[in-house]
């Protein structure tokens, strides 16, 4: 299966419409049923990845003891939107990344919410930041906290779900759709795309229907979240206005309803693994890139300096 057909399926399907869609390929055929209640993203469009990185990407990722190291300059081995665009103005800047994280991670029987941090590196040296700095009257203490996949307004993503900070570094909000073409050979396959700050695996989409038996075959994995019913509460200040996925807390994880745990992972085997680990999923629902860690987070992704924003508050709600 040639890498072009993955590549336009994903971006178009799974990227831009946001639905779990049916993925057609001769040999390997997946089936997910849309799930229209967690589909995202209808009418704000995605800048194609179409220029190139200002520089070559450099990354190793070395085991040092007990640690795993990951030292890059941040930028993709892949092509990139257009930046600065009309919803985003930062330009891409090379960066010095230096990450550690657990070779040998151990799970905690409760998950850690991410804080200020991303949530893992990518195998290319580009970071995982499921987060935004923009929050409902640009009040951080508000609670509600602007999804950059939500319709609200746009964020300037590119086709691999990702933009840039205003230190200049581009980083993933969700699946990098090039990267993991490439990686898996254009078809469907496990595929090991980063680690995360806790020091667990992350996988693309894809995983075994039964997550201990490696000849199961594959599926398209399956967050638990759904949005929530109804209206959002509009008194003293709120909101308001129906749960349609603008803000992070539209969103309620309900357990057991898909394939994936509350941090979009699972105990499985990987081809990395075989005899079994906890992992975690990228997918094309929310939450997309998970939002938080079933491990110790490093304090190396621990972020410092100023905000990761787009350029100031975000406009009026409801929006115009």
């Amino acid at each position: 299966m040639a890498v072009p057909l993955i590549r336009f399926a994903m971006r178009h399907s799974l990227v831009l419409l946001r639905y779990p869609v049916v993925l057609a390929f001769a040999a390997a055929p997946l089936i997910a049923q849309p799930d229209h209640s967690v589909n995202q993203r209808t009418d704000v469009p995605l800048v194609p990845a179409t220029e190139a990185a200002p520089g070559a990407s450099q990354v190793s990722i070395t085991i040092e003891g007990d640690r795993r190291v990951v030292v890059s300059n941040g930028l993709p081995d892949h092509p990139t939107g257009r930046f600065p665009n009309s919803g985003n103005p930062n330009r891409i800047v090379e960066q010095h990344y230096r990450f550690t994280m657990p070779a040998n991670p151990v799970a905690n029987a409760t998950a850690t919410p991410l804080q200020n941090q991303p949530f893992g590196i990518a195998v290319n040296g580009v970071l995982f930041d499921p987060g935004t700095a923009e929050f409902w009257q640009d009040d951080g203490g508000s609670g509600w906290h602007y999804d950059a996949n939500g319709d609200a307004f746009s964020l300037g993503l590119d086709s691999n779900d990702a933009h840039v900070q205003p230190n200049g570094a581009y980083h993933y909000h969700g699946i990098p759709i090039d990267l993991l073409a490439r990686l898996s050979g254009g078809k469907p396959a496990m595929t090991l795309l980063g680690w995360a700050a806790d020091g667990f695996p992350i996988y693309g989409v894809w995983g075994y229907r039964s997550a201990m038996d490696s000849a199961s075959g594959l599926i398209t994995l399956r967050p638990s979240y759904r949005l929530k019913r109804g209206l959002r509460p509009s008194d003293n200040g709120q909101p308001g206005g129906t749960y349609d996925g603008s803000f992070v807390e539209d969103f309620e994880y309900v357990a057991a309803s898909g394939d994936l745990d509350e941090c979009n992972g699972r105990l499985g085997v990987t081809p990395e693994f075989p005899k079994g680990t906890y992992y975690y999923v990228l997918a094309a629902d929310f939450p997309f890139t998970p939002r938080e860690l079933r491990g110790t987070p490093d304090a190396s992704f621990e972020r410092r300096g100023g905000p990761r924003g787009r350029r100031g508050p975000p406009p009026p709600w409801p929006p115009q």
